[in-house]
């Protein structure tokens, strides 16, 4: 089963997560389609670009058991984290409008992926969470920007709590544009791809352009910054926190405290 599937109709392009049944996670394969899609959606001249998923989950987010299955977890994520950030980078930079249609959880690198469009819509059964601190990582995947949107207290509490937003909480600090039931987020997102299609595709792309830049004129820096910060944290309590999720138990960090080391660190 494909775990990214692609659609292309008068000027959208439809990019749905299609591994349904283990929450669409992310990982390299998926990773590398969704870009590898949203290239395609380039070169078909998308003037917007819809990326939605099916089933109760949005996106469990990162792959934890493709992390505790790797030989070298820290080199894996990093790897991970690169492409993620490609694909983050692709769809801020697109000249087409992106459109990302939430349903259930968007959890991990799936609560960025989703934020990284220009416009989200949740059905009322979505919510929003890092989870990263959880399993002894750092937020990756674009989280850093969402303090432009989310607010730094917002962003802070979210990171370090592991808090979730509802989709109307969502809707009230500015992520979410529209709430609506489930049942009618297909015919919302229908309807708003109407309505830009209808309008001027280069007016669209230069006003996305202006106010992405004046909102971070950088992104891939802060991009690269994640990537080196959750690299490190698979090295230090990122195995013990992946494998304890994976074995349904409680992390024990204390223990790792007094041993651990830093990367390359030989002494």
């Amino acid at each position: 089963m494909t775990s990214v599937t692609y659609e292309f109709d008068r000027g959208c392009a439809r990019i749905t997560l299609a591994e349904h049944d283990r929450g669409n996670p992310l990982n390299e394969p998926t990773v590398a389609a969704l870009f590898g899609a949203v290239r395609r959606a380039h070169a078909d001249g998308a003037c917007v670009i819809v990326l939605s998923a099916g089933g109760r989950f949005f996106s469990v987010g990162g792959d934890l058991a493709a992390f505790g299955a790797a030989d070298d977890m820290p080199g894996y994520i990093d790897d991970l984290a690169d492409g993620l950030h490609r694909l983050i980078s692709e769809l801020m930079r697109s000249p087409a409008v992106v459109i990302s249609a939430v349903q259930g959880p968007a959890a991990g690198a799936g609560f960025p992926l989703a934020a990284a469009a220009d416009i989200v819509v949740a059905a009322e059964s979505a919510s929003f969470t890092l989870a990263y601190t959880k399993v002894g990582l750092s937020p990756d995947g674009g989280t850093s920007l969402l303090v432009h949107t989310l607010g730094l207290h917002t962003l802070l509490r979210l990171a370090l709590l592991n808090d979730s937003l509802t989709a109307a909480e969502a809707r009230e600090v500015g992520l979410v544009a529209r709430v609506v039931p489930d049942g009618e987020l297909a015919g919302t997102v229908d309807a708003l791809v109407a309505s830009l299609l209808a309008g001027s595709g280069p007016a669209l792309a230069a006003a996305k352009q202006l106010i992405r830049d004046a909102a971070e004129p950088a992104p891939e820096t802060l991009l690269r910054h994640e990537a080196l910060s959750i690299r490190r944290q698979a090295g230090l309590d990122g195995p013990e926190g992946v494998h304890a999720f994976l074995g349904k138990r409680t992390p024990s960090y204390d223990d790792r405290r007094s041993t651990a080391k830093e990367p390359g660190d030989q002494t």
